[in-house]
Parts: C-alpha cells; sequence; structure tokens
C-alpha cells in the first residue's frame, strides 16, 4: 500500500534533532506513504489509527544516519585482507586493482551487502564517491536495500600515484553529465546522481571547472577526495603558490553544491576559504586513525565548527577503515579532539550527532528531506532497542548514543516509510545466503588476480 500509514508508539525517547533540538519523551511518530506527518507526546497521538502499528516501548528513536563518503560497491569483498604496515599508496594502487577486475555482478551483490550493513546498523543514506563502475546493475541493489544513494561516475585525467586509468577530459566530461542525466532522481528520488571527480591531485582544472559547471546546471552536487598530505599540499604550493583548497578557490569550484572529502591536512587559511564559500565538508575518522592521517594532532574539526562550516561523517571503504557503520565515525568525532587538544570542551556529543543527521543532510543539500524527525520530511527512522546493558542506566539519551553504543542495538529501520530492517534482520534479503555469496566473490578473486598478502600469525 504506497500511501500506508505506519505508527511508531509508546517511543521512550524521540531525539528529533529540529531546529529546538527537541527530545521528546512518551513520544510516538506518525508516517503516511514516505513522510512524516506527526510527531509528538504518544498521549496526544493516542486516537491517531494505522495501517501498520510499531511498538516503540523502551525504545530510542533517531534519524537515520547519513554516510557522506563510502565505497560501497568493491571493498567488502575483500575486506581485512590489507596489513597494518601497508603504506598508503601501496594500499591504494592494491585496492584500485582489485577494483578494476570486480564483474557487474560481483558489484551488485558487494553492494548489496555493503548496503545491508549500513541499514542494519542505522545508516539510511549514503554517498558512493564514485566508484561503482556498473552502476546501471547495481541499481538493483539500491532498489532492493531501499537505501538512499548518492552516485557519480569517478574520473581522472592526470598521471596518479596509484595508477587510476585516465581518461580525456572529453569523456570525463561526457560521462560525468551522461551519468548524471540517467541516474539523478531515478527511484522515486531516492538516487541522487552528482558529478565526481576521483581527487584534487589528479584533476585537471579544467576537468574540476567541467564539474562543477555540471553540477551547477543540473542542480545537483559534486564532490571530490581533498586529502591534503604533505604531499600534495607541497606539490600545490611548488606548482601554484597556493594550496590546494585555496587553488580551488582561485579556479572557481569552492560553493555550496561542493562537498571535499577527508579534508585532514587543512591550515586556518583553507578553513577560512571553505567558510566563506560555504563549501560542505565530510569527514572519515575510522580511515584517518587507521591510515596515521594524523588527524587528532592536524584536524581542524573544531575549527571549521566555529567558522560556521557544514561537515558531515563518512568512513571510507571497508577494506580502508574497515567500518562501515557512521556511529564509529560519530564516536570518534566527540572524543579525537578532546585528547588531542587535551581539553573535553572539543566537540560535544550533541554536536557529533549533527554531523551523523542534520549537519550529514545539510552537507548533501537534503537538509529539507532528511537528517531530523518533522512532519513533513522523508520518514527515514531508526530504533534503537535500550533492552541490552551497553544502554543502561539511561538518563541523557544523546550521551548514552554517542559514548555507550553501536549499531548492534539497531532493532527497527524505516526508508521512505518502508520497514526494510525488523527485529535487527534485513526484510528483503536472505542475509547469511547474500554473506557466502560474497565471501565466494572474495575468494575468486583474490584467486584469479593472484593477490597475497602474509598473515602475522599462522592459520593452521
Amino acid at each position: 500500500m504506497p500511501d500506508a500509514t505506519v505508527k511508531i508508539e509508546n517511543i521512550r525517547f524521540i531525539l528529533t534533532l529540529d531546529p529546538e533540538r527537541r527530545i521528546i519523551r512518551d513520544g510516538a511518530i506518525v508516517v503516511e506513504g514516505s513522510r512524516i506527518t506527526q510527531v509528538g507526546k504518544a498521549s496526544d497521538l493516542k486516537n491517531v489509527s494505522a495501517d501498520k502499528v510499531i511498538d516503540g516501548s523502551e525504545m530510542v528513536a533517531t534519524p537515520g544516519f547519513i554516510n557522506g563518503h563510502l565505497h560501497i560497491s568493491y571493498a567488502h569483498a575483500t575486506r581485512g585482507i590489507f596489513p597494518d604496515s601497508l603504506e598508503p599508496v601501496d594500499y591504494l594502487g592494491n585496492v584500485f586493482r582489485l577494483a578494476l577486475q570486480m564483474r557487474p555482478d560481483e558489484e551488485y551483490y558487494t553492494s548489496l551487502l555493503a548496503l545491508t550493513e549500513c541499514l542494519k546498523y542505522g545508516t539510511t543514506t549514503v554517498v558512493d564517491p564514485g566508484t561503482t563502475r556498473n552502476t546501471d546493475v547495481c541499481m538493483k541493489a539500491y532498489e532492493e536495500s531501499g537505501a538512499r544513494v548518492i552516485v557519480g561516475a569517478s574520473v581522472t585525467d592526470l598521471p596518479n600515484a596509484v595508477n587510476v586509468p585516465l581518461i580525456s577530459l572529453q569523456e570525463a566530461e561526457q560521462l560525468m553529465e551522461s551519468t548524471v542525466k540517467e541516474f539523478d532522481g531515478a527511484l522515486d528520488g531516492r538516487v541522487r546522481a552528482w558529478t565526481m571527480p576521483a581527487d584534487v591531485s589528479s584533476s585537471s582544472k579544467e576537468l574540476l571547472q567541467a564539474a562543477k559547471r555540471i553540477a551547477d546546471e543540473n542542480g545537483t552536487h559534486m564532490t571530490i577526495h581533498c586529502v591534503n598530505s604533505p604531499q600534495a599540499v607541497e606539490a600545490f604550493l611548488s606548482n601554484y603558490g597556493r594550496r590546494p583548497i585555496e587553488w580551488l578557490e582561485d579556479i572557481g569550484v569552492l560553493g555550496p553544491n561542493l562537498l571535499l572529502a577527508h579534508v585532514v591536512g587543512l591550515n586556518d587559511s583553507e578553513v577560512d576559504c571553505v567558510a566563506r564559500t560555504d563549501t560542505k565538508m565530510v569527514m572519515c575518522p575510522t580511515a584517518a586513525v587507521k591510515m596515521g592521517a594524523g588527524t587528532s594532532s592536524k584536524g581542524r574539526l573544531p575549527e571549521m565548527i566555529e567558522s560556521g562550516v557544514t561537515v558531515g561523517l563518512g568512513t571510507d571503504s571497508a577494506n580502508n577503515s574497515c567500518v562501515a557503520e557512521v556511529m564509529r565515525s560519530m564516536y570518534l568525532a566527540a572524543v579525537l579532539y578532546k585528547d588531542g587538544r587535551g581539553s573535553t570542551s572539543m566537540v560535544p556529543a550533541e554536536k557529533a550527532l549533527e554531523m551523523a543527521t542534520i549537519d550529514g543532510a545539510r552537507a548533501l543539500g537534503l537538509e529539507s528531506d532528511i537528517g531530523s524527525l518533522e512532519a513533513g520530511k522523508k520518514a527515514d527512522i531508526v530504533l534503537f532497542d535500550t533492552r541490552r546493558p551497553e544502554w543502561r542506566t539511561l538518563f541523557n539519551p544523546v550521551n548514552s548514543l554517542v559514548y555507550n553504543v553501536d549499531g548492534r542495538s539497531v532493532h527497527t529501520v524505516l526508508v521512505d516509510g518502508r520497514v526494510v530492517v525488523e527485529d535487527q534482520k534485513p526484510t528483503y534479503v536472505d542475509e547469511w545466503e547474500l554473506i557466502q555469496k560474497v565471501q565466494a566473490i572474495g575468494t575468486d578473486m583474490l584467486s584469479r588476480t593472484d593477490t597475497h598478502f602474509p598473515q602475522s600469525w599462522p592459520i593452521v
């Protein structure tokens, strides 16, 4: 029933993330079709009837979390194979070598598993930053899972250290434009398409400007990897006399519809560039700490927040950070800078939760539809089961959510009003059968590419 009414009643706490940041005790949420129609006290909504009633007793309700940077199409098939000590350039070279060997059906199954993990742990919206090569095939995974996905075609036109294949500027423009026109707004708007140059360091000025132009002309957005490693900064200073983000402003690429990803090595001047142009950011602390990027010492998240920059959260990929769960990034955002700056005043739990929800939605230009639980917004809702030891004792639900718990206590998830996780199980797929399928895909990929990494401990 496309216009069916769903009522979630007797919710212990609703973390609305609305403009007043209300936390409703003993609440209820009413959904008609794909949108929320009422949020309030259960007692005030007790006479509202519904086609489906969900018992929210002892549950904490939150908006669906938003992962602003997660490669979903390849990583789960070869998860956990890379030694900790692998240098980033060697790691990335192997990542892209393996990704290029994936077959269309393998991308479909791997994407479906990645989205299933996201949904089970409360993430309802994902930005896949362009590395899905067979988007038309993977649309089936997006449709089946019910997830909200932002896609694009990653394009590179300059030689790079990790051997990502190059295409001409003309080919890149055609691919970006055709991808946006084909996929933007698909699946009743759950799929959006952006322009996605792979990286600031491997993109010409002309490619970046073309990506911005295509995004502007089509009313969509753009994202770029912008790691700002010491090597990248040195190269830009040598070639242009400007740091990477200063150079992006010079060439007219910064702006409200640009999302820069990773952004660990910024200086104060670059933070100012981002703030005055309303450029959006997504940080991936799970990847940064695992790859030794120095985010706790060099990251400028507190300064970005103070300057009014919109910052969302991501996780990168499941064979880099090895994490797909936004709640891990939320926790790290709240604790890393307290430790790095030696002050408990850095990034409070409330701001970390905003980054995973309403700020993440704003970073994607979707704040009018998702990111909070309000009448008129899309019904992307997560219910956490607090009948678990990690939730107790429960007095401050924001502190508990950010510091105590993780996605294992997610009980029910709705996207667009559709129940996609119920009693901790996906409703659209046999999870174990899917896991076995992707395990077989990974085994075959490693075999046919002759990829082997030694393990520190023997398996006997």
